[in-house]
């Protein structure tokens, strides 16, 4: 928890806007100009940076259908890092900004935080192997903080996924998601999150309590976080990742929408000074 109050501040819930990239070169949905691409996330970036929201997520999400991390071709990362290296530009340095890549590729992510200066990842498939649309996604704790400290990135936090969204969890059905929160702070995770089934919808508020009251480590909404519901998870929770509310419409392929962060850090900012 210390490490995650230093990076986000103090006692306060850490509000976490997401970038989703276009699509990248190489991928089904790329549209033949990177320029546009990084123009687009920088975009996005302006208006975090003139919120007041905690950190910044960087994700290749629009690379669908997506491809496991050992199907991954070099352009990926060397992208991501291009375009994570031109937003850190725009957003403040106060501001942590992290990356995730997709699917599974958390070596990759933990290079690209490196390269481009950003302070953490969100990585899938930490602890307890699952089945995502992509395939099978195994555990990678022990080879991530392995690569994490080999390459003296050991500044870099790693907040996991736990029974993610877009998953079966079947193989592990014995296993509760309190127990899998316990597996990952046991293996040195840095922080948890915990999301509903799929994009957009929101985590069970028993599932956030129960993995509260069983680990030491900060743990994150990662799914269907708005302003209606923010305020039932604030007992229990340390932070958010938001796409889909911040976004126009409320989709997370549209671009974020000022208007909707500025509401939302509104009410929080209401909510806490009640």
């Amino acid at each position: 928890m210390h490490r995650f109050k230093q990076l986000f501040g103090g006692g306060r819930f850490a509000v976490i806007g997401m970038i989703h990239v276009d699509a990248l070169p190489g991928t089904p949905k790329y549209a033949g100009s990177l320029q546009k691409v990084i123009d687009k996330a920088c975009m996005d970036a302006e208006i975090y940076a003139k919120s007041s929201v905690h950190g910044v997520l960087i994700e290749n999400m629009n690379d669908i259908p997506y491809v496991r991390r050992q199907h991954l071709t070099p352009e990926t990362a060397a992208v991501m890092t291009r375009v994570s290296s031109e937003i850190r530009k725009i957003v403040p340095q106060k501001i942590p900004c992290g990356v995730q890549i997709l699917a599974g590729a958390n070596h990759e992510a933990i290079a690209t935080a490196l390269a481009a200066n950003l302070q953490f990842i969100r990585c899938e498939g930490f602890v307890f192997s699952h089945i995502a649309d992509e395939g099978f996604i195994d555990g990678c704790a022990g080879e991530l903080l392995r690569y994490r400290k080999l390459i003296d990135a050991e500044h870099v936090q790693i907040f996991t996924d736990i029974k993610k969204k877009h998953s079966s969890h079947s193989i592990t059905d014995d296993v509760s998601i309190e127990e899998t929160a316990h597996a990952a702070e046991f293996f040195m995770s840095d922080g948890l999150i915990v999301t509903g089934v799929a994009t957009g919808h929101a985590a069970d508020e028993q599932q956030v309590k129960g993995v509260a009251g069983h680990t030491t480590l900060p743990v994150l909404i990662g799914s269907g976080i708005d302003k209606d519901n923010i305020e039932k998870y604030l007992p229990y929770a340390n932070g958010a990742i938001i796409g889909s509310h911040f976004k126009e419409d409320g989709k997370w392929v549209n671009p974020v929408s000022r208007d909707r962060v500025q509401s939302f850090m509104r009410k929080l900012a209401y909510i806490n000074s009640k």
